[in-house]
């Protein structure tokens, strides 16, 4: 699977069948999680074969059967959200292609402190649940191309294509508060600016990471920046 199908295969998923992650998987993960740690400088932590995180009262009602999950750790900054959620979904992606499905929890979870590490200088900013699922997930309504973009006939084909695969991309209640403008080029490269959207329900820089890696993939190897 490559991690284009993983985008149109993902959906989110709250209620997970009692199946080990084989530890050749868990390795895979893991070195995945060292990568992102080191390029987003962040310490991000694997948990697994703990059950209390999201059981009880905290984690009301949408999950069950998690055991496995991401804690989303980093220094305190402000850009952190956003990088969280940037290198969270290159988990959530990767953790996809090998079989496996997740979810990102903002607050429905209990913390269970000893499971993980957390610095006086860090945050746990959310979780990811991840295991194998009771049930695919299902299909979201999603905004169109034209209401999250300036895509038209005058703007590169494969601009349209990173948006679409925006659009795809989890976001905190399917909010998709964001937007995507192809600006034009400067010094021989295509400029693309990335906005968040005002939400009450918070979240928007952790959703513009996630939309900017889809975005990525979707647009391929092109020469692009951001602004």
């Amino acid at each position: 699977m490559t991690l284009q199908e993983a985008i149109e295969a993902r959906h989110s998923v709250r209620k997970y069948i009692d199946k080990p992650i084989p530890q050749d998987i868990i390795d895979i993960l893991q070195a995945k999680i060292e990568e992102c740690n080191n390029l987003g400088n962040l310490h991000i932590q694997l948990v697994t074969n703990e059950p209390k995180a999201f059981k009880g009262k905290m984690a009301y009602g949408t999950f069950s059967g998690v055991s496995n999950y991401f804690v989303m750790v980093g220094k305190k900054s402000d850009d952190l959200s956003e990088r969280i959620g940037y290198y969270g979904e290159h988990l959530v992606l990767l953790a996809q292609t090998l079989g496996l499905n997740t979810c990102w929890v903002g607050l429905t979870y209990n913390n269970i402190k000893e499971a993980y590490e957390k610095g006086n200088d860090e945050k746990l900013c959310c979780m990811i649940a991840l295991g194998y699922g009771d049930d695919p997930g299902r299909n979201l309504k999603r905004k169109t191309v034209e209401q999250v973009s300036n895509a038209s006939d005058i703007t590169p084909a494969w601009f349209k294509k990173g948006v679409e695969s925006a659009l795809l991309a989890p976001t905190a209640v399917n909010q998709q508060k964001f937007s995507f403008e192809y600006v034009g080029m400067k010094n021989n490269r295509h400029i693309v600016k990335a906005s968040k959207g005002f939400s009450l329900i918070g979240y928007t820089k952790m959703d513009l990471g996630i939309v900017k890696y889809h975005f990525e993939i979707g647009v391929g190897k092109k020469n692009f920046e951001w602004m």
